[in-house]
């Protein structure tokens, strides 16, 4: 059985702080920041993420110029951290295991200071075996990832990087890092045009394993959810650029659709380590005062937040952009309706018969919380809210369209990223050894 959880206050202000709450979440408390982690974070994350790249490439190994590939497969990703990125590693490691590929692991969220979930044990990479190594992080941070790995765990293998990139063009810092790679392995079809015009490289469009689910039951009483209200919920990290995923834009929605009606209530659920107070601050005054807003903060168990998912109504997702769009066919696979900007790698399985897509304009891309983007003429979604509050209106109104979306969602989501499609496409591309 589950331990309770304490009921959360019927406030709009948070409905968990990282603090009691968490260390039952967790059983463990969290992490005290050292004062020059805080001074790091300071900095922007662009000026973070050059002085990180320069230092990396210096120490980091190169790959052998023609290893022999094939199998055994190894991953090397962010394992415990509370991220996209770290999820991505997760289910695909899971995937190759349920589809007896004996895949092993290496955990490199130590070494960027992410360290935040109890990781189950993996089998281990085993030093100089050979085979086929895929790295689960962007290309700027590659090179310290390798470093980590060491020398003894890269030579003879074959070295793939998983990136995951949300713009029609990859910025030039991430071109050094093509020198590490023998190829490049997507989540989406964006994602993939982005890369390949950049690199010679075999780039191949190879989507997030979704494995079956396991929700823990009732958990809108474990978190004092209201049991008869309709519940919208949108869900992001704070880390993952607060504006690309435009939680204020998912709010303005919610309130133009449904004011401050008692019986309608948007769930905000946040993973928030202080990374941008500004972007916490605003977020702060956009729910101030609304007493049909709830912000949970809180770190919840992977059954957790698919049981918090399968106990909502509708999910909302308003991002300005995506490298997949984990969420949305996370609660695609639950049977919820999503309503969510029809641009970027969610299109990949959204349609207008599986889902909500929302019109949008596509804009600069400006970045005025945390500088992680850099404009230099990209583009990005800019959401219609008011036709996404139509969405929310229509949906809040016809439980048959509810029901008919989701159900064509979990049959698409079944049909397009299960685990055993993606240990086929996984087994065909490391046979191969990037000549597919």
């Amino acid at each position: 059985m589950h331990a309770p959880l304490q009921p959360l206050p019927r406030s709009a202000r948070d409905a968990a702080l990282p603090t009691e709450p968490q260390r039952e979440e967790t059983g463990r408390k969290p992490p005290r920041r050292h004062p020059l982690r805080r001074l790091w974070q300071r900095l922007p994350q662009t000026t973070r993420t050059g002085i990180l790249g320069r230092v990396s490439r210096l120490v980091a190994p190169r790959p052998d110029r023609a290893p022999r590939g094939g199998f055994p497969i190894a991953i090397a990703g962010l394992f415990s951290t509370a991220s996209g990125i770290g999820e991505g590693a997760r289910l695909a490691y899971d995937a190759l295991e349920a589809a007896g590929m004996t895949p092993a692991a290496f955990d490199i969220s130590a070494a960027f200071g992410q360290a935040e979930l109890d990781a189950p044990p993996r089998r281990p990479i085993v030093p100089g075996s050979g085979g086929t190594l895929v790295v689960h992080h962007n290309a700027p941070f590659l090179p310290h990832a390798l470093w980590a790995l060491g020398r003894t765990r890269v030579r003879g293998r074959r070295v793939i990087g998983y990136w995951a990139w949300e713009f029609p063009r990859i910025p030039d810092s991430w071109l050094p890092s093509l020198r590490y790679l023998h190829e490049i392995w997507v989540p989406s079809e964006l994602t993939r045009v982005a890369v390949a015009a950049a690199t010679e490289l075999p780039v191949r469009v190879v989507p997030h394993p979704l494995p079956p689910v396991h929700p823990t039951p009732n958990m809108r009483a474990r978190l004092g959810l209201p049991a008869d209200a309709l519940i919208v919920l949108t869900a992001f990290h704070m880390g993952s650029a607060f504006t690309r995923k435009n939680p204020l834009a998912a709010i303005a929605a919610f309130r133009r659709a449904f004011g401050d009606a008692p019986d309608r209530l948007l769930a905000i659920k946040l993973i928030d380590h202080g990374a941008s107070p500004i972007a916490r601050d605003e977020l702060e005054r956009a729910v101030a005062g609304a007493p049909n807003l709830r912000l949970i903060n809180v770190m919840l168990p992977p059954a957790d937040m698919s049981g918090l998912m399968a106990a909502v109504d509708i999910v909302l997702s308003l991002h300005r952009s995506e490298g997949f769009g984990l969420v949305p066919a996370e609660a695609m696979q639950l049977g919820k309706p999503v309503v969510a900007t029809g641009w970027s790698g969610n299109m990949d399985f959204m349609n207008e018969r599986n889902s909500a897509p929302v019109s949008y304009d596509l804009v600069p891309v400006q970045d005025p919380y945390d500088g992680a983007f850099v404009a230099d003429g990209q583009l990005w979604a800019e959401a219609n809210v008011d036709h996404a509050a139509e969405w929310l209106r229509r949906l809040a109104a016809e439980p048959e369209l509810r029901q008919r979306l989701g159900e064509a969602a979990r049959a698409d989501i079944a049909r397009q990223l299960s685990p055993e499609s993606f240990a086929r496409t996984v087994a065909e591309l490391v046979t191969a050894g990037g000549t597919a």
